[in-house]
């Protein structure tokens, strides 16, 4: 998006860091997180805290708080998002390491552009198109195969199902968006959003029994910590820089955070995490990204506009038939 003026480039430089670095982070924070409190009852917190400050923030500036039609947009939206993606992920971090969870959830792209071809009809099946979601749906081959034999061991099986069930969910939840009413600020949508998937994922956290055996007292400064990063930092601060380099970069750019993201995630899992990378993470990894990049920089050719045009044709020509017809019957 243009602006009138052209801001200075550290702070466009700072504004990615934070959404390449921090976000990127994140999911070794999630992994320090769950292993002392239950998943969902973690991402339940994270989002209400993250959700509330959103919302009341954008409260304070002025901004109007969002209709009963557009809470129920929000809330649609954050059972896809919220409840079954990052519940999923949560739950998947127990088994799996916080790099290759990462790399699983870089999918999205992939399984988006599988429900426009298959689902919404809206994306044409291009043979480019085609080998690149090929090479992204081989790289989770590689990464939970048990049969190929690359020196390391294969993802947790029910992990990386959970991490593929979730990628689905986002990209159903992107078709949605569209469909479904929601604030008109960015910052208040994404507050709303995050505060309904909170309040739910508590829900779903009682009724999991979560809550049972769970004493406060027992958690280490570690995991605490874990979440305040991923509340501040994680949801706020990196949120925020991504909508503000909306308003001066262009989504295409702002978007390559999806594979530099899993990049920042396997090199931090490695480091601080202690979590192993081999040939087949490296090979996986690989291919993903690959798909990911081939994907979200291809540009799509669109059928719903070819079918509009065809349409406006046929239109056209039953207009001229129908006219045809009509200097046929004024004739004596």
């Amino acid at each position: 998006m243009e602006t009138t003026s052209r801001p200075p480039t550290w702070k466009v430089l700072l504004a990615f860091a934070i959404i390449y670095l921090v976000w990127g982070s994140t999911f070794l924070a999630i992994r320090v997180g769950v292993r002392e409190v239950p998943p969902l009852l973690l991402a339940g917190m994270r989002f209400l805290a993250a959700g509330a400050v959103l919302y009341l923030w954008m409260r304070v500036r002025g901004t109007p708080s969002p209709t009963l039609r557009e809470w129920g947009g929000a809330s649609i939206l954050a059972v896809f998002i919220f409840v079954l993606d990052y519940g999923l992920v949560f739950w998947a971090e127990q088994r799996v390491p916080s790099g290759l969870t990462a790399v699983m959830l870089a999918t999205i792209p992939v399984f988006m552009a599988l429900s426009e071809i298959l689902i919404m009809r809206t994306q044409r099946l291009t043979p480019r198109l085609a080998i690149a979601l090929l090479i992204g749906l081989g790289g989770v081959a590689v990464l939970v195969s048990r049969s190929l034999n690359l020196g390391e061991a294969p993802i947790d099986t029910t992990g990386a199902l959970a991490l593929v069930v979730g990628a689905i969910t986002w990209s159903l939840a992107s078709a949605l968006t569209g469909k479904v009413s929601l604030p008109s600020a960015k910052a208040m949508s994404s507050g709303a959003q995050m505060l309904s998937g909170g309040v739910m994922l508590l829900l779903v956290a009682g009724l999991f029994g979560e809550f049972r055996g769970f004493h406060i007292s027992a958690v280490s400064s570690g995991a605490w910590l874990a979440l305040i990063y991923l509340i501040v930092p994680g949801s706020i601060v990196a949120f925020t820089a991504y909508v503000w380099l909306l308003h001066h970069e262009s989504p295409t750019r702002v978007g390559t955070y999806a594979y530099v993201n899993p990049l920042i995630a396997v090199i931090v899992g490695y480091f601080l995490g202690g979590e192993v990378i081999g040939p087949r993470t490296i090979v996986g990894t690989a291919l993903v990204l690959v798909s990911v990049v081939v994907i979200t920089t291809m540009p799509k050719k669109k059928i719903l506009k070819e079918k509009l045009e065809t349409d406006v044709q046929k239109t056209d020509v039953q207009k001229e038939e129908t006219g045809k017809e009509e200097t046929v019957k004024q004739e004596p």
